[in-house]
């Protein structure tokens, strides 16, 4: 495997074939993407027939399509077809446009109304909404100045993923304002242009003043809008915005500053005063909810929450007094997704861990009973997309062995067809062997996972050196059973080269419940270091590893991380390469930061631990430090206060900068990057 295989062919022609753009048309029609055609097949039977073509489109739309743009089913005879800033609305059955909306150049964040045929987007820092007839209405015109309208906010924490919530039945547009004109400028400088610009972003550091959110809502009927009453502090945070069906009313999760108490609240969309509380959650860590409530079909005075208070992610069933009718799933396990419900809501399908936190199954809950029913049962991680009376379930899955695989099964646990089955891209390299190990933490009472790979052509005979590969922090997975473990083909390539790859998941990390996370609240690198190092002695005992030739690498976290092992184990680690790393908690973001480490002014001492800098003197084998020029998620300060203290110091340590590229290096670039980051392990390890 070559370099250019391990980062590019990962993401183009070393990845494995599958059912594109695969939706549901009826319960037992679904549609896919072949060959620049939009084919519909039936559940009973493989005969699929063709519902579109792209020529057919071109016709229709009178619009230059290379190939199939996005489409979504509105219902059996309808169909939105979106390709860039242009929408249709399609009748499928006579093949012409019922309605087509058409954005303005520059406008982004846009999301569809089907119920009142309009589009709402951003344009700069305000919001529009565009309508079937051609009008553009500008909902605000405040944007600019530290005032941004209709965006995401908090910086994509607590599940926040948009800024604009289009009300069910297309009557309200719901949206974020956020001013953070009271957060300094953090200067990032544009070094491509003639002279360089100064380019810079808002970036509030834990324990200094962050921006404040409130939560819009706009009447498409009279054209006004109002600001729901959230009140005070004015820092806090509003996350999980959801419309009550009939959209009288919103409900938000609101979270304190310190991120410890949530209030479930809900505010009358007229009056934008706030009703009620329904619930509240308290953690002596912290509490993050991630998903907002859904409401029952069959009972509109009901709605199903997914939340870790028990220590796990169940879910929970409600009334809009916010009395707890049941807890629908229990135990030491996490639902991962939930796909959806029968129609009399008797079942609620979903996908989680019950089976092994290495693994991720579709099951069928009973909702008054409990009663579980594992709907898939081949070893690895399975993704569902449940059809729209729930009779059946569109399986998409992978495991070690398995590079894709997609299957129709029912809902009553019958396996129906293969729908498709990927080649092997990889069938024909000469790759190292790969296998799962289960590890203890140090007092041997919790399982860690990871993944060792031997060097291609494994003499048992010999000395390797070994190169860990480490993220270890929250919301993150290394190590399951999807194809290859989970593995990056980088790590083949390194074992192509003569060198173990090994991985762990460290407490802090995903999927195994919030105890296992939240241990690591106010002391970040501790626990994960300790649990890594559990790895390496497990390592060391291996006949075929060389323990005087260990390097560690890793980015953002796992930079963190690989400055921790390297300055906290000095005797263990020869090399170290450390991209975008975050060096000084305080020097972080609130929302991240402030959650596993609590503010500065509560915490000084755990802030002080984490700091890498006060361990440089520590410092004994080779360091590389690598930044991107224009990184807004962890800022080039963190490596530059570091760089410092190891010249006070006089550690040598290596350093390398891409100009133009953000917390990551993407594209082609990467190929230049993973070079560099090899050639350090490769000529000093």
């Amino acid at each position: 495997m070559s370099l250019e295989d391990a980062i590019l062919g990962s993401f183009t022609y070393l990845r494995p074939s599958t059912l594109k753009a695969v939706l549901w048309k009826s319960d037992d029609v679904f549609t896919f993407v072949e060959d620049n055609t939009l084919w519909a097949e039936p559940v009973k039977n493989a005969n699929k027939e063709p519902v579109l073509t792209v020529k057919e489109l071109k016709e229709i739309t009178e619009f230059e399509l290379a190939a199939f743009p996005k489409y979504l089913w509105l219902n059996e005879s309808e169909i939105l077809i979106q390709k860039g800033l242009e929408y249709f609305v399609l009748n499928i059955d006579e093949k012409n446009i019922k309605f087509k909306i058409s954005l303005p150049e520059n406008a982004e964040n846009a999301v569809f109304n089907g119920a009142g045929r309009f589009v709402s987007f951003t344009k700069n820092d305000d919001l529009f909404v565009a309508f079937a007839n051609g009008k553009i209405t500008q909902i605000t015109n405040d944007g600019g100045n530290g005032i941004v309208n209709g965006k995401s906010v908090h910086r994509n924490e607590f599940g926040i993923t948009k800024g604009i919530f289009n009300s069910p039945k297309g009557n309200y547009i719901a949206f974020y304002r956020k001013d953070e004109s009271m957060v300094k400028d953090y200067p990032l400088v544009d070094f491509m242009a003639r002279e360089a610009e100064y380019t810079p972003v808002k970036y509030p550091m834990a324990g200094m003043k962050s921006h404040q959110v409130t939560l819009g809502v706009f009447n498409i009927k009279t054209g006004g809008t109002i600001f729901l009453n959230t009140g005070e502090p004015l820092d806090h945070y509003l996350t999980n915005v959801a419309w009550s069906p009939n959209e009288k009313d919103i409900y938000i999760a609101e979270l304190n500053r310190e991120q410890n108490h949530m209030h479930l609240n809900c505010y009358d969309v007229i009056s934008g005063e706030k009703v009620k509380t329904l619930f509240e959650e308290k953690s002596d860590k912290y509490v993050e909810p991630l998903f907002p409530i859904q409401f029952s079909k069959v009972n509109i005075n009901e709605f199903y929450y997914l939340s870790r208070k028990d220590g796990w992610f169940h879910i929970y069933k409600y009334n809009t007094k916010g009395k707890l009718v049941q807890q629908i799933t229990k135990g030491e396990w996490e639902v991962t997704h939930i796909l959806g419900f029968d129609e009399k809501e008797k079942h609620v399908f979903i996908e989680g861990t019950l089976d092994s936190p290495l693994e991720n199954h579709i099951y069928k809950v009973g909702i008054k009973t409990g009663k579980i029913e594992k709907l898939t049962s081949d070893e690895g991680i399975h993704n569902g997309l449940l059809s729209p009376q729930a009779g059946f379930i569109i399986d998409k899955w992978n495991a070690t062995a398995v590079p894709q695989k997609t299957d129709l099964i029912s809902t009553k646990g019958e396996f129906v067809r293969n729908l498709q089955t990927a080649q092997d891209p990889l069938e024909n390299y000469n790759l190292g062997e790969n296998t799962l190990v289960t590890l203890k933490t140090v007092d041997g009472k919790t399982d860690l996972f990871g993944r060792l790979i031997k060097p291609v052509n494994f003499d048992p005979n010999k000395k390797y050196p070994l190169v860990v590969y480490v993220y270890g922090g929250p919301h993150s997975q290394l190590v399951n059973k999807s194809w290859h473990n989970s593995a990056r083909w980088w790590q083949y390539y390194m074992a192509s080269q003569g060198y173990i790859a090994f991985t762990l998941d460290n407490r802090g990390t995903n999927n195994r419940g919030r105890d296992f996370e939240t241990a690591i609240h106010r002391q970040l690198g501790v626990l994960e270091t300790e649990d890594q190092m559990q790895g390496i002695e497990y390592l060391k005992t291996l006949p075929f590893v060389d323990a005087d030739r260990i390097g560690v690498h890793g980015w953002s976290y796992g930079g963190f991380m690989t400055l921790n092992l390297m300055l906290r184990h000095p005797e263990t680690f020869k090399v170290g390469v450390a991209g975008g790393p975050v060096v000084d908690w305080g020097l972080y973001e609130i929302m991240y930061g402030e959650r596993y480490m609590d503010m500065p002014q509560e915490n000084p001492e755990g802030y002080e631990n984490a700091d890498m800098t006060n361990y440089i003197s520590n410092l004994e084998g080779k360091l590389m430090l690598i930044h991107g020029v224009q990184d807004q998620t962890v800022v080039m300060q963190h490596s530059m206060k570091f760089i410092r203290e190891c010249v006070k110091q006089n550690k040598q340590v290596d350093f390398f900068v891409y100009p133009t590229h953000p917390h990551n290096v993407r594209g082609k670039d990467r190929i230049h990057l993973m070079e560099k980051v090899s050639r350090y392990f490769i000529e000093n390890l």
